[in-house]
């Protein structure tokens, strides 16, 4: 597939998506890498035009460089949309007691601990689904103190064979020290990205050496 169509199939994408205006974004495709440029309304609307540009197969990588404009009516100040973050991550009951966030600007900075990985994305997602909220920058740490188990390898190669969009034969797992490192080659973003996430779905683990290769 050459640059120029899979441009087109990904602006297809984001056309599609009903959650995007796709009207302020444009599409540049080299050697399989997608880049995203122009302005939304949203974190939400940024967020998601990453995840539509990842489903299309034969992308191999998405930058994401769309600035959030916020209308002039649903600006916050800091300290308002601070509160607002806090809340709404206090009300999820997926989100450790334990997360922070600072507020500069628009843009928000999530500190803490979490014990699964989950609970780090679940934080993220919330947050950046405040009104008001220009950027989310994720620092919270996953430090689940289990130590993984002795099958872990076999967890992992399990999940990857009942995944139906996953070639396990082309996939390797290796386990060190808390660390899962993920090696071979995946066809598309998505595949690479449920790969990554049946590796951190295992309890224990603290770090996945991502090394996979999209390879169409």
């Amino acid at each position: 597939m050459t640059d120029d169509e899979l441009a087109r199939r990904v602006t297809a994408e984001l056309y599609g998506d009903p959650r995007i205006d796709d009207a302020g974004i444009a599409v540049f495709v080299g050697e399989g890498i997608v880049t995203l440029r122009g302005t939304v309304g949203s974190f939400h609307q940024k967020r998601e035009a990453t995840k539509a540009a990842q489903r299309v197969r034969g992308v191999l990588g998405v930058e994401n460089q769309i600035d959030v404009e916020i209308l002039t009516h649903e600006r916050r100040e800091d300290a308002d949309l601070r509160g607002d973050v806090l809340e709404a991550l206090m009300l999820d009951s997926q989100v450790p007691m334990t997360v922070e966030a600072r507020v500069g600007d628009g843009r928000v900075g999530l500190t803490g601990d979490a014990d699964w990985l989950y609970q780090r994305e679940e934080a993220e997602r919330v947050a950046g689904n405040v009104q008001g909220v220009r950027e989310v920058v994720n620092e919270i740490l996953v430090t689940d103190s289990r130590e993984l188990g002795k099958d872990v390898e076999h967890e992992i190669r399990k999940t990857f064979l009942t995944t139906a969009r996953l070639d396990a034969e082309h996939l390797d797992v290796a386990v060190a020290n808390g660390t899962i490192t993920l090696t071979g080659r995946v066809q598309s973003r998505l595949e690479h990205d449920e790969a990554v996430a049946a590796a951190w779905a295992i309890p224990g683990v603290r770090i996945v050496d991502d090394r996979l290769t999209v390879t169409s």
